[in-house]
């Protein structure tokens, strides 16, 4: 594992970057590389920490230890009552990935439209959980289009 940081695939530092609690750091990395597909930005193994990438998604992970920041106690699943919406090129393509590696889905990979006024945004998603228990929604936004008062009745 690479300790140092990766600035080659892109300057971009995004603004909010969740920060997830793991039982097993190294568990989570197989399935956030080989599974969905995220990058390796840089690590501190001996803090058991690792910073993601996919695309212009971030996130960090953190193995849990007796100084992690915790609130309160972890139960699984982690992160009740969140989703982290991460947006992909292909979310047709990491479903398939996903499911022949065995990761069970939450939600079934489906075609939806969000209402925003007079408009409507579409994407394609599906949503899994990690090891934890973190619940993830994969989607590749479409396109937009009016609002059809008698398609959102």
């Amino acid at each position: 594992m690479t300790t140092e940081p990766d600035h080659s695939e892109d300057a971009y530092w995004a603004a909010l970057v969740p920060e997830l609690m793991v039982r097993d750091l190294n568990r989570s990395l197989a399935f956030y590389r080989d599974g969905c597909g995220f990058n390796l930005r840089y690590a501190r193994p001996e803090d058991g920490f690792a910073y993601l990438q996919l695309g212009r998604a971030q996130m960090m992970l953190e193995e849990l230890h007796a100084e992690s920041w915790q609130t309160g106690p972890l139960e699984r699943p982690f992160g009740r009552g969140i989703n982290l919406q991460i947006e992909v090129t292909d979310a047709t393509a990491l479903c398939a990935r996903l499911t022949r590696l065995g990761v069970p889905l939450f939600r079934p990979l489906s075609t939806d439209w969000y209402r925003d006024g007079e408009t409507e945004h579409g994407q394609t998603q599906f949503l899994v959980q990690d090891p934890d228990g973190y619940l993830l929604r994969f989607m590749q936004p479409l396109d937009t289009r009016p609002l059809d008062r008698d398609r959102s009745s």
